[in-house]
């Protein structure tokens, strides 16, 4: 399973996704994982959120909105919920080089 800042299995850079396993934590943690590992990857494309804590189906689409960030989908897995997020970066003209 993988942590916070672990690639995403299957990933096929290892750098543009990461999983952020919150099972078993409270609000606003799961949150506050999330907005850390943005702010400290900034080439992360996609983050995904594993979540128990019921108020992460209102919190992760409120900071997504908040943040300017794409909140793509909730999927129920067997025993927590997935959230994943497209973050959105400006472009800059480094990147269109």
């Amino acid at each position: 399973m993988s942590r916070q800042g672990d690639p995403e299995p299957g990933s096929p850079s290892g750098r543009d996704e990461r999983v952020v396993d919150a099972r078993g934590e409270r609000c606003p943690l799961p949150v506050i994982r999330l907005a850390r590992l943005v702010r400290d990857e900034p080439r992360l494309h996609t983050v995904t959120v594993l979540a128990t804590d019921p108020a992460a189906a209102h919190d992760i689409p409120a900071w997504c909105r908040m943040r300017g960030q794409r909140f793509v989908e909730a999927r129920a897995e067997a025993d927590h919920t997935a959230y994943v997020v497209e973050l959105v970066r400006p472009s800059t003209p480094e990147a269109v080089r």
